[in-house]
């Protein structure tokens, strides 16, 4: 038997019985449910119930950037939250009539700022894209309302029904920026189709998906994204899958939530360094992906999936939330009931592996407590540029040992204001890994005749690092290299990464960034740098609680190897920075150099 949603949303007492009765051949297929997981629903009751002062508080706040940036999600949203409330019979808040008056009014703003195109601005002109997120919302909201079916509401839902309809049209014709925005459009359409059955709403989403998935065989989707995956991507695949019969779709989602398994780390974080957003320089957390994670453990019968939502779940409010606050996620819950259904017996996940995901130039490495990430897949070596969309964090590893954390290790050679070493390849070796780079720049030498302009006008040219009316294609050159190659092993519970820098003689810096929390021992202060250390001889250590990494040796210091991170011409002309927040110490040298990093 499919759980209906009007016959969740009366509560998990009239649920249980309801599906007590069912019979046993109701229960075999996938999605089906056969009782209700009632600790599950009483922790996001409790914290759906416990979110309703904080955004009745901040609805002013929400409609004022409705109205005056044509900004919809934070009053979609809201408007989400208080109606999984409202209609939800667990809920404190169930039918509270203190709650018709503010959805009313946020309803009522959201028709108000609605163009009469049918989209929203959200920092976008007339954004299509931005424009499905609101309208995923606000199908929800509308078919809980539908089911709920209490006559308080009837002119929230026509206010809802005439923004739905108004919005089909500009989502069934409009376009997107990025990979992920197609799914979402694609969400959106599936939603209102799902009420007033359109042709245009279907072809369109036929011909978004006739695209393909963005997705590579190890399994992430083509942005890489710890932050696209879980709240756009996965969560639309699984929408469509749904509300379209697509079940192949479900095998995207799947392969997604698979190859995260081994990006999660033991406090919850998420690996993003290899990420084409702007995730790939902040922490993400694993909580977003809760109900996906959910979905495809009741789905599949798979312990590991259910591993993951257990622990989100026991984890509760004492865990960080990114994007979607814990009392959010009811609504999902209450739109899908199969959600509630008790989860498969976990499976303990492995203390010891090793994944390479090719696609993306990521290894990771379980050791019991320990965590290793290996990173050479930028897209720098291919397109030579920094840009929102490409991925180019030069952090090439990553290692915590329990409680400590060494957030980022980078390389820093002072060659031609280049910038950081950027792995061109990642290999595996006999003994463990190899990254490797080449970078070139070049004095040009005098045009060819042929090549010679009397009034000494050459065009404006790039020779790799700047641009100048010089004409440098058409140079001969002078060619200076460096070359860098960066041998890891693992040895002695830790690492060791062995370093060959040459042939051209220039200052580097290796940079360790810890994460803040901790002390450092066995450095000197690094003046003028705030939290910035220098280990200049012997060994250094950096402490939390009982858990320690010790790394070292220093390589000396003096006026040829400046104490200096040199991010690249491409950063400094722009007063960039690409300072890694945290406790950092350089180890400083001078190529040709070959050198070996110890971390224990």
């Amino acid at each position: 038997m499919t759980l209906h949603r009007r016959h969740f949303l009366a509560g998990t007492a009239a649920v249980g019985g309801l599906l007590a009765a069912a019979p046993e051949s109701a229960t075999a297929a996938p999605g089906r449910a056969t009782d209700v997981d009632k600790e599950f629903l009483a922790v996001l009751t409790k914290a759906a119930d416990g979110r309703v002062a904080e955004v009745l508080d901040g609805r002013a706040a929400a409609i004022a950037e409705l109205t005056t940036q044509g900004k919809a999600r934070w009053a979609a949203r809201s408007l989400r939250l208080l109606v999984s409330v409202h209609v939800w019979a667990d809920a404190g808040h169930h039918h509270d009539a203190a709650l018709i008056a503010p959805m009313t009014e946020l309803a009522d703003a959201l028709a108000a700022a609605q163009f009469d195109d049918g989209l929203y601005d959200q920092g976008a002109v007339h954004s299509p894209p931005d424009t499905g997120f609101s309208i995923v919302d606000l199908g929800l909201t509308y078919g809980l309302l539908e089911e709920d079916d209490d006559t308080s509401t009837r002119s929230i839902r026509a206010t809802l029904k005439k923004i739905l309809l108004k919005a089909g049209k500009g989502l069934a014709e409009g376009g997107v920026h990025t990979p992920n925005h197609r799914w979402k459009i694609c969400a959106a359409l599936a939603r209102v189709n799902s009420f007033w059955p359109d042709e245009s709403y279907t072809r369109r989403i036929d011909t978004w998906l006739a695209e393909g998935i963005d997705q590579y065989p190890a399994g992430q989707y083509s942005e890489r994204s710890a932050t696209y995956a879980p709240i756009v991507t996965n969560p639309s695949l699984l929408t469509l899958a749904r509300l379209t019969d697509r079940p192949k779709l479900y095998d995207d989602v799947r392969r997604n939530l698979e190859a995260t398994l081994h990006l999660i780390e033991p406090n919850g974080e998420v690996e993003t360094v290899h990420s084409r957003r702007q995730d790939q320089k902040t922490t993400k957390h694993v909580s977003e992906y809760w109900l996906q994670y959910r979905a495809l453990a009741l789905r599949d019968k798979d312990g590991r999936f259910a591993a993951v939502a257990e622990t989100i779940q026991r984890r509760g409010a004492d865990q960080t939330f990114d994007e979607t606050p814990l009392g959010d996620f009811l609504a999902e819950v209450l739109d899908h009931p199969e959600l509630a259904a008790p989860l498969p017996k976990a499976t303990e996940a492995p203390g010891k592996f090793t994944f390479h995901d090719k696609e993306c130039g990521l290894v990771r490495i379980g050791r019991d407590a320990a965590r290793t990430s290996i990173f050479g897949g930028t897209d720098f070596p291919d397109v030579h540029a920094i840009s929102s969309g490409l991925s180019t964090n030069p952090t090439f590893l990553k290692w915590r040992k329990g409680g400590a954390i060494l957030d980022s290790l980078r390389l820093s050679p002072q060659f031609f204001s280049t910038g950081h070493f950027r792995a061109e390849d990642l290999v595996r070796t006999a003994d463990g890994w190899r990254l490797s780079a080449e970078v070139r720049a070049a004095f040009h030498l005098p045009l060819p005749p042929q090549h010679r302009r009397a009034d000494g006008l050459y065009p404006l040219t790039d020779d790799g690092r700047f641009w100048s009316a010089m004409d440098f294609p058409h140079r001969p050159k002078q060619w200076r290299t460096l070359r860098t190659e960066v041998r890891l092993r693992e040895s002695g519970g830790g690492w060791d990464l062995d370093f060959s820098v040459g042939p051209s003689e220039v200052p580097l810096a290796l940079e360790l960034c810890f994460r803040p929390g901790g002390t450092v021992s066995g450095v000197e202060p690094v003046a003028g740098q705030a939290d910035t250390y220098q280990l200049v001889k012997g060994y250094g250590t950096y402490t939390v609680g009982d858990d320690v990494i010790t790394f070292g040796p220093g390589n000396g210091s003096g006026p040829r190897q400046p104490a200096t991170v040199d991010a690249g011409e491409r950063y400094s002309w722009m007063a960039g920075s690409l300072n890694v927040s945290g406790i950092r110490v350089l180890i400083t040298g001078r190529a040709p150099l070959n050198y070996r990093l110890t971390l224990r």
